[in-house]
């Protein structure tokens, strides 16, 4: 079971990336994913989540600027974020916890910087 996560990268303030959560050894149809970021010195935070139902919730601090989405064609879940603020630089990171259950898989991160 291995979840990796791609796209980071430097970006200019107010600029936008996509990253792509892919899943290897098993099926993300039965799972809810989240996309966690981690900044230097600070705790991880829950940017976004979808469920298989294609439910989605996001933090505050993204609304409006971050879409989640998933294709379990291609056994992937993306986040979409536009008008990026240098305080969105982190090291972000998907996690899946098969539904009904308290089993969390997580992912290695990709590194997204913002530069004012």
């Amino acid at each position: 079971v291995q979840l990796q996560a791609s796209g980071g990268g430097l970006v200019q303030s107010g600029g936008s990336l996509r990253l792509s959560c892919q899943a290897s050894g098993f099926t993300l149809d039965q799972y809810t994913i989240g996309w966690f970021r981690q900044a230097p010195g600070k705790q991880r935070e829950l940017v976004a989540g979808i469920t298989r139902g294609l439910n989605t919730s996001y933090a505050d601090s993204v609304k409006g600027r971050f879409t989640i989405s998933r294709d379990d064609a291609k056994n992937a879940v993306y986040l979409d974020m536009n008008s990026l603020k240098p305080e969105d630089t982190a090291v972000y990171i998907c996690r899946g916890q098969p539904m009904g259950t308290t089993t969390q898989y997580w992912g290695r991160g990709t590194l997204v910087t913002v530069s004012s």
